[in-house]
């Protein structure tokens, strides 16, 4: 794996390091491959993996695309963004929806363009103080993409997603947690320790359990009512088949710890 992107497996916890601090790790064609792959390899190692803990190596998480890598010159032609995201930005945002742990990112500093929207696209968002919020792409005269258009009317309003989207101000960490954008805005001294905290007590639970929530959770925002408890229904049911389910109810019993397996 390229050194673009940092991959590492402790204590039932996968770190993956989004590590090109010298482009405020801005992504490039080798980081999404690399990225993808790092992906592909947490998935691959549950139940070793039982959370992913997404960060950014030095000053930023990411601050979007890399635009020297697809440079506009005079008189050259024209990029195919849509292929760009159709290969590359798209299946990201669904792996990382889609991946059956909880995906907790830490926002260690700036989070721009598609990098504030891939932080948005995991489950628990936590951000050091410093660090901003920038749906920078206006300042292009291009759109929100990477589900920006569909997480920011969710999680902020229309009139605060369409200010953000229009005007490309800067969010601080503490106004998108009182916005509702993210979980936790944190100290920066503390991010580090306060994320990883959370991701270890994530991967102690009933990982097999936690996946059905997010499953139910993301269908919701698509789903009537009927639909939805519809699909409340089949996944408690399968959730009440797992033996995760067994040992919570085991443990309260017999008041004790429970020791989950997950999948």
């Amino acid at each position: 794996m390229p050194d673009s992107i940092l991959l590492d497996v402790q204590n039932g916890v996968a770190t993956i390091t989004l590590n090109r601090p010298d482009r405020l790790n801005s992504f490039n064609e080798e980081m999404h491959l690399a990225l993808q792959e790092a992906l592909g390899n947490v998935k691959h190692r549950i139940p070793e993996a039982r959370a992913l803990l997404l960060t950014g190596a030095g000053k930023a998480f990411c601050a979007g695309q890399d635009l020297s890598d697809r440079n506009v010159a005079p008189g050259a032609e024209s990029p195919d963004l849509g292929y760009s995201l159709e290969k590359f930005y798209n299946p990201l945002v669904r792996a990382l929806r889609a991946l059956p742990l909880p995906v907790i990112c830490a926002v260690n500093g700036v989070a721009a363009g598609a990098g504030a929207n891939i932080a948005l696209a995991c489950d628990l968002v936590l951000a050091a103080r410093s660090a901003n919020f920038v749906q920078a792409f206006c300042r292009l005269g291009l759109l929100p993409d990477s589900g920006g258009s569909f997480f920011l009317p969710r999680t902020v309003g229309s009139a605060r997603a369409m200010g953000l989207a229009l005007l490309g101000d800067k969010l601080s960490a503490q106004q998108a947690e009182e916005w509702g954008l993210i979980w936790r805005c944190v100290d920066d001294d503390v991010l580090e320790g306060e994320a990883w905290q959370l991701a270890e007590h994530l991967a102690t639970q009933p990982t097999s359990g936690l996946a059905l929530i997010k499953k139910a959770m993301h269908a919701s925002s698509a789903n009537t009512l009927d639909e939805q408890l519809d699909l409340e229904r089949d996944l408690q049911r399968q959730a009440g088949g797992s033996a995760d389910y067994r040992e919570g109810v085991n443990a309260f019993m017999e008041k004790r710890p429970p020791e989950f397996k997950g999948y």
